[in-house]
Formats: structure tokens, C-alpha cells, sequence
């Protein structure tokens, strides 16, 4: 039995997965954009995290290959979450191939429709031309305000871009993702989900305390060196 078919087997023990009604009514906003968008146009979704992000665009994997016959590139940026994302796409029924850095070709392409791929490393293969995936359709790019993806867009440029995100706020400043999304589609709010019974409603705790160590670096961000001093020090831990 070839890795193929061990996929399929394993795809089998899943549960279907099933959405709820607000993720219904985003998977209809998305599909009504990308029908009406040219190809070669960027879509950003924003849903807060608990939401089930992956669950939807998993959903859209599922029905966008069986609509078009097109392939689908699921991007991330850290391998948790593509072995994540691949088995949650495979509770879908998504049969789907992890391109990492074990992965030097793909011989095997014309067995899947879909990929999970870390963008260094897909970046990489596509540098050297030793990977092209043919029939590309959609992109889905998962933690889509992380500006590492963008040096990838050039690859698929007759595609469909679509971001994923709980904060729709780019993490580079100078970098705004309006130049490169064309349309937000927002998704519930977290007061909402929350009054819903979707999210648990959090305990809240905080201390009044001076923010005047804290260094903004280039991006707008407080820079890691001044953030783990702060929130490591004895008087902090104290108070966790």
C-alpha cells in the first residue's frame, strides 16, 4: 500500500467535521467574492482566535476543489501548524501533502489537490525550480498579517489569495495590508462569540504598573529584549 492510499485510510477515521451557523454565513461571504473576483485577486478574513479559522477555510478547501477541479495551497508559518492544518483538512476529507524540508520534488503532485507548505521552505524549493504545482487555483495563507508571505505572491499570481487572520493588522507598519488585499470580510466579533456561548467569557485580572522599560522597535511593536525583561522579572511573576 503507497503513501497515497495510507492517506485515504487514515482519512477515514476522521469525523466529518461540521460548522456552525456564523461560519456558515462567512463561508457564503467568501464564496460570493471569489466568484465575483478576478483571478489573481486577494481576499483577507478576519475572525478572532476560538472562532475556528481553520475549520472554515478548511471547509472552503473541500468545496473549492470540488467545484473547480483547482488545486489548493494552504500556506503557514510554523510546522505545528501545518501538522495542524493537514489534519484538520483531512477531517474534511481532504487528502492533502505537507511540504517541508524533507521534501525536495514533487513527484507525486498529480496525487493531491491540496498542500500544506511552510513558506520558507516552499519559497526555498521554488527558488532552486525544483517545486511547481500545477493547476493552482486559491492560496490560503493562515496568520496572514506575518509579511514573510508576501515574498510568494509572485508565484501565484493567476491565483486566488485568500488571508486568514484574528488581527487584520500587518507586522510591519510600513507594510499595510490594504497594498496587498483587496477586500476584508469580517467576521463575529468576540463580544459576540462570547454571548453566544461559542467562547468562554474570560476572568479578568490586572495590575497598574509602569510600561516606561518597554522599547518600541522599527515595526511599532515593543521590542523582545525590553518585553521578556519586563514580563520576567521577579515583581511580575510575583504578580501572575
Amino acid at each position: 500500500m503507497n503513501q497515497f492510499h495510507l492517506e485515504l485510510e487514515e482519512q477515514r477515521k476522521f469525523v466529518k467535521k461540521s460548522l456552525y451557523d456564523y461560519q456558515q454565513e462567512d463561508l457564503k461571504k467568501i464564496f460570493n467574492e471569489l466568484n465575483t473576483l478576478p483571478d489573481g485577486s486577494n481576499l483577507l478574513y478576519q475572525l478572532p482566535t476560538g472562532g475556528g479559522k481553520t475549520v472554515v477555510f478548511s471547509e472552503i478547501t473541500r468545496r473549492y476543489i470540488e467545484i473547480t477541479k483547482k488545486k489548493v495551497v494552504v500556506l503557514t508559518h510554523r510546522i505545528e501548524l501545518s501538522q495542524q492544518t493537514s489534519r484538520m483538512l483531512r477531517g474534511f476529507g481532504v487528502s492533502n501533502k505537507i511540504i517541508n524540508s524533507e521534501v525536495k520534488e514533487l513527484t507525486d503532485q498529480d496525487d493531491y489537490m491540496c498542500f500544506v507548505a511552510m513558506v520558507e521552505t516552499l519559497n526555498n524549493r521554488l527558488q532552486e525550480d525544483k517545486v511547481k504545482i500545477n493547476n493552482i487555483g486559491l492560496v490560503i495563507i493562515d496568520e496572514a498579517h506575518y509579511n514573510s508571505f508576501r515574498k510568494l505572491f509572485k508565484y501565484f499570481e493567476e491565483a486566488n489569495i485568500l488571508g486568514v487572520t484574528a488581527t487584520p493588522l500587518s507586522s510591519n507598519i510600513k507594510l499595510p495590508m490594504k497594498d496587498h488585499y483587496k477586500k476584508l470580510i469580517v467576521g463575529k466579533s468576540i463580544k459576540s462569540l462570547i454571548q453566544e456561548g461559542y467562547l468562554a467569557k474570560a476572568n479578568l485580572y490586572n495590575y497598574d504598573v509602569s510600561l516606561k522599560s518597554l522599547k518600541l522597535g522599527i515595526h511599532g511593536d515593543y521590542t523582545v529584549k525590553s518585553s521578556d525583561e519586563f514580563y520576567g522579572n521577579l515583581s511580575m511573576l510575583g504578580k501572575l
